[in-house]
């Protein structure tokens, strides 16, 4: 099984995440896949930087299925091109008949690249651990669902959010502070799912996240101050060093959810299966 997973960040971006110490969005995607399907191919591409970074035609069609990451891009930007290249890829990805799935920005390209609509959310940037994610009627009869709890906490980061479905997109799951967390888009060609939270995190990329974010997080009230914000991201890095902290578990809201790598990643184990016949060892 030969996989494309598509890192939709900048290139200031992808750096500023290794700045922060951070892994880059299309490395860190590549490695979960490869602990869940350990005899695929993974290759990663970068479609913000240009056409030129992207596999041509004839490469496409080699894929399986294709996995989009988060983004430092704002994808109601329609005066950047490396927003909208990206929805065009998305669209031409579904003309090849080939599935995708993604954290984040895929939620919210999955959407506008069916006609919906993104826009930031007036409550800011939802960060850290969403809490009390549901899932809807649709969401609980959906695949990608699997075998998870009906509300879940998941690990996060983003500052838009989906605020208009298109007329193939179906909301899979929510919370108080975003309507949409997950969308199942029925492509004319080919499935699009994708989640508004990230089951690729670990508490240390969020920790990481949060040195980069950390200005804007205090403006926004998430942490009183610097030093809060400090002392949280001492906790992340303290808690993912030694999981078994209850401590760090109960001072951080965190359980097994976010921090069991099999439940929390339990949306992309899904995707891949469904890439199979039923009964074929995705391994």
């Amino acid at each position: 099984m030969r996989l494309l997973v598509l890192d939709a960040y900048s290139r200031e971006g992808r750096a500023a995440l290794r700045g922060a110490g951070g892994s880059e969005a299309g490395t860190l995607y590549r490695a979960l896949l490869l602990r869940l399907a350990p005899a695929a191919a993974v290759d990663v591409a970068y479609p913000a930087d240009g056409s030129v970074e992207l596999p041509d035609a004839a490469d496409l069609d080699r894929y399986a299925g294709v996995v989009w990451t988060g983004s430092s891009l704002t994808i109601h930007d329609a005066d950047d091109v490396r927003v909208t290249r990206q929805i065009e890829l998305a669209r031409d990805i579904d003309r090849r008949r080939i599935p995708s799935f993604g954290s984040c920005w895929a939620a919210q390209l999955a959407t506008v690249a069916a006609g919906g609509r993104c826009a930031p959310n007036p409550r800011g940037r939802e960060f850290g651990v969403s809490r009390g994610i549901a899932l809807t009627k649709a969401g609980r009869a959906h695949p990608m669902y699997r075998g998870k709890p009906d509300r879940f906490d998941a690990l996060t980061s983003h500052a838009d959010h989906v605020v208009a479905l298109g007329p193939t997109v179906r909301c899979l799951a929510s919370n108080d502070w975003s309507p949409v967390q997950a969308v199942g888009n029925d492509m004319p060609r080919a499935p699009f799912w994708a989640v508004q939270y990230h089951p690729e995190y670990d508490l240390h990329e969020v920790a990481s996240l949060a040195r980069l974010r950390k200005q804007e997080l205090v403006a926004q009230k998430t942490f009183r101050d610097v030093d809060e914000a400090d002392r949280y991201i001492a906790d992340l890095e303290a808690l993912h060093a030694n999981p078994s902290r209850e401590d760090l578990k109960q001072r951080l809201g965190i359980g097994a959810g976010v921090l069991d790598v099999d439940v929390r990643t339990l949306e992309v184990q899904n995707w891949l299966a469904s890439l199979h016949p039923i009964g074929t060892d995705i391994a």
